[in-house]
């Protein structure tokens, strides 16, 4: 069956030249954005309830751009003025570059792993005698406590947001030939907004070992996988599988 509609389970790309945007003028196809999960702050309360007191840290290890949102408006809630000789610890790139909405870059002291949060562990090794806050998502990855663990250091884990469901009820009767999928949190929401959703003729695609997982957990059929050697990003699997079933362009 050919593919005339997509729907991407993540909010519109603010960027013009977005690959996405090549694909709905290459292959000629309808793509609809819509978040299926969205981030919702906790409180200074909430905070302060998991005994963190954020003048016992040296050295905050920043994960997303959300974690950098959500620590220094914690902080402002709890009237904390984070102190210039602050480390930050950013997992990439763009978090670091993220973080000059914040803090005057050139002054503070930042440190950028190159894109996983495996290559941010030397770093964090080199200074092991700093006291690390890890602010993040009631979802953290299991992984990352076990590195931090194994590295030895002073840290500890705090909830400054947390991955809630989205409403997708306005959906319920509009159909889309491929459904983008990229962690088993908006897997999850599909069926909680939709408790009854039957695949049929729906293609599924997937990103991640994680979301596929999840994906076969609830009984659906993944017939888009992203990442592989061959294709790397989503956009690339999707256009493939354009090409595939609907010829080549």
């Amino acid at each position: 069956m050919k593919v005339k509609t997509i729907l991407v389970s993540q909010p519109e790309p603010k960027v013009e030249n977005s690959p996405y945007f090549n694909l709905i003028e290459k292959q000629k196809v309808k793509i609809d954005f819509r978040p299926f999960i969205h981030v919702e702050g906790v409180t200074g309360k909430d905070v302060r309830s998991q005994k963190v007191d954020l003048t016992q840290y040296t050295a905050i290890v920043l994960t997303s751009r959300n974690s950098v949102d959500h620590f220094f408006r914690i902080a402002e809630e709890l009237r904390f003025k984070v102190p210039d000789t602050m480390k930050y610890f950013c997992q990439s790139e763009a978090v670091a570059y993220y973080l000059q909405k914040y803090v005057v870059y050139r002054k503070r002291k930042i440190y950028v792993g190159k894109r996983t949060f495996q290559e941010l562990l030397p770093l964090i090794k080199k200074y092991k005698n700093e006291s690390f806050l890890l602010p993040s998502s009631d979802k953290l990855k299991p992984t990352v406590p076990v590195l931090l663990n194994d590295l030895g250091v002073n840290w500890k884990q705090a909830t400054f947001y947390k991955t809630v469901v989205s409403d997708l009820s306005d959906l319920r009767n509009v159909y889309y030939d491929i459904l983008v999928f990229f962690s088993p949190s908006g897997i999850q929401s599909l069926f909680e907004n939709f408790p009854d959703f039957e695949q049929n003729n729906t293609r599924i695609a997937v990103f991640g070992n994680t979301t596929v997982k999840a994906a076969g957990e609830k009984g659906l059929r993944v017939d888009i996988q992203a990442p592989t050697p061959e294709t790397p990003s989503m956009t690339m699997a999707l256009e493939k599988y354009i090409q595939k079933v609907n010829g080549k362009k």
